[in-house]
């Protein structure tokens, strides 16, 4: 019977009160998204009655430290029963009381929602955005490591605390990534992502179950380079791309102005132009692309074969147009970027 355990666990110099009624602890307005509760009152009658509910942990934590955890169930606060509770025995006028915080975790899964920018390895700036999903794995070095430092127990304050340090993580993984897995393989990224930054979950005591890339994109002015990478071009070689045209650019506006150009100094705009897929910085071929095996994909998206004289892309519905030899370019290219002829 219960209340022959509290009678049992009534302390020595303790007076048995007739009649005597158990304070019954418990979680009560728990809701499926709230992390942590904290009990208001620190000073806990001896005999007490803890209610832990399947789905739930409560930590004894005092003065930095964590005392001891109780699993699911009912139980009699006294020191026979659960003898870590010796060391937070007090006496106040006549009767013996516990000292503690009782903090109850919840340790079903929680759910989480990210967003942010960040560059990849190819220095390409992406936004991205998703959710991520873990639940509470060690209760003791949470409390220790999240909760009790800061004094962290409302929601917002453990939701901020647990997205901050999950973007830091995420944002260090997408700089050591390609944008062509990222792009191409963003179920695989996902699942990468989830291996790498597990363990830094643990390390704080919870259990990183799974990333789910809602949205990745990047910068309008990035898109044609991604387009090249996702066909194959070396990342360096569009870098020294841009660079050319941009110095073409402003040969023609010296030109204009009617400065004189030195000897040699002519702007040849299909060798400005990406090479085929492979194509690498001083390969002998640049400006005589083989065309051999050639496959129409989105200058945006990259996806594809994209049917030939389409005017919109079927996957991601950007505009799109096709040279004189049917190869597809962005809407704004003056040239093919495969076969180099003028676009019209």
């Amino acid at each position: 019977m219960v209340l022959d355990k509290i009678g049992k666990g009534i302390g020595k110099g303790t007076s048995k009160i007739s009649g005597f009624q158990p304070k019954f602890i418990e979680w009560k307005d728990a809701t499926p998204e709230d992390i942590v509760w904290r009990y208001p009152d620190e000073v806990i009658p001896w005999g007490s009655i803890v209610v832990v509910k399947e789905w739930e942990r409560v930590v004894f934590y005092r003065d930095g430290k964590v005392y001891g955890l109780l699993g699911p169930g009912r139980h009699v606060l006294d020191t026979q029963n659960i003898p870590f509770l010796q060391g937070l025995v007090e006496g106040i006028y006549g009767e013996s009381v516990f000292r503690a915080i009782l903090i109850f975790v919840n340790i079903n899964r929680l759910q989480g929602k990210f967003g942010g920018r960040s560059q990849t390895i190819e220095v390409i700036p992406v936004s991205f955005h998703g959710v991520y999903y873990y639940r509470v794995a060690d209760p003791v070095l949470f409390v220790n490591k999240v909760v009790g430092p800061d004094n962290r127990f409302t929601k917002s304050e453990l939701d901020e605390y647990i997205r901050g340090y999950f973007l830091t993580k995420i944002m260090s993984f997408i700089n050591e990534s390609s944008i062509k897995d990222l792009y191409q393989k963003a179920e695989e990224a996902s699942k990468k992502a989830t291996m790498v930054l597990r363990k830094a979950f643990e390390e704080i005591g919870l259990m990183l179950e799974d990333i789910v890339f809602e949205g990745i994109d990047v910068p309008p002015e990035y898109r044609e380079r991604v387009f090249w990478i996702l066909q194959g071009t070396a990342p360096a070689y569009l870098v020294q791309q841009e660079t050319a045209r941009k110095f073409a650019e402003a040969l023609k506006e010296t030109q204009a102005s009617g400065a004189v150009l030195g000897t040699g100094m002519v702007a040849i705009p299909y060798a400005l132009q990406p090479p085929p897929p492979g194509a690498q910085i001083g390969q002998a071929q640049i400006g005589q692309p083989s065309l051999a095996g050639y496959v129409a994909r989105c200058p945006y998206c990259g996806q594809g074969p994209i049917p030939t004289g389409a005017k919109y892309c079927p996957f991601c519905g950007k505009q799109i147009k096709w040279c004189s030899n049917n190869h597809v370019v962005p809407v704004e290219a003056n040239y093919c970027p495969v076969c180099g002829v003028r676009v019209q």
